[in-house]
């Protein structure tokens, strides 16, 4: 099932699929995680920057309806994915409003122009007393710190991820959009998976347990719309 408002124009196609629509699964095990520690389940989840719908996979037992939003329908959307494409730059998204009992959106707003305005995006999505669970690169984790005092550019927006990767979020930053936003009930989580630096191997969970903000990749920001 697809619904069509406008076509998304090269340059939006072009950096979406940039990002192969997917991530790593430590990122879809920390939303599946927050999810699960909220007891959250049942209605729908509306995935906001869906790429190929690799986060299904991880939610599809609590939900009972899955809708996919994205500039562009990746291979690999499963075919039972409601899918919507939409300009994510310029909202709104074409849902209705107050639809969704879960708004999640995958490494997708350091994608966007306007972080804040997608923000209340998602919200306005949202039914009340439902969710808003967002991910991105984490700044602050060593490896991004050491990349910015030694090439002057976060680990993530480097040259090679441009202009994919446009706009860099500190954990404050989340915060402050929540709060912005009206978002009660707000946290802040980390993947527990962080590549140690000029190495492919990552830190072992127990040493990311023990210090989540300086060994996590990805930072997760999960809160409620009220009722």
């Amino acid at each position: 099932m697809e619904t069509v408002i406008k076509a998304a124009d090269f340059a939006v196609e072009e950096r979406a699929r940039r990002s192969g629509g997917t991530s790593d699964a430590g990122i879809y095990e920390m939303v599946a995680r927050a999810l699960e520690r909220r007891g959250v389940r049942g209605g729908t989840l509306a995935d906001v920057g869906c790429g190929a719908g690799d986060l299904r996979p991880y939610v599809c037992g609590r939900f009972g309806r899955y809708v996919g939003v994205d500039a562009v329908r990746y291979e690999g959307l499963p075919a039972g994915v409601e899918f919507v494409r939409a300009d994510l730059d310029r909202p709104p998204v074409p849902l209705a409003g107050e639809s969704a009992d879960v708004v999640a959106s995958v490494e997708t707003i350091e994608h966007l122009e306007n972080p804040r305005a997608f923000v209340r995006e998602l919200v306005r999505l949202a039914r009340p007393g439902g969710w808003v669970v967002l991910t991105t690169p984490n700044q602050l984790s060593l490896l991004s710190l050491l990349t910015l005092v030694f090439k002057q550019r976060f680990n993530e927006f480097q040259d090679a991820h441009y202009p994919a990767h446009l706009t860099p979020l500190l954990e404050i930053d989340l915060r402050r959009i929540a709060a912005e936003c009206g978002l009660a009930e707000v946290s802040v989580e980390y993947s527990l998976r962080g590549r140690v630096a000029l190495t492919a191997r990552h830190y072992p969970r127990p040493l990311a347990r023990l210090s989540p903000r300086a060994f996590s990749d990805n930072v997760l920001l999960i809160g409620r719309k009220p009722a």
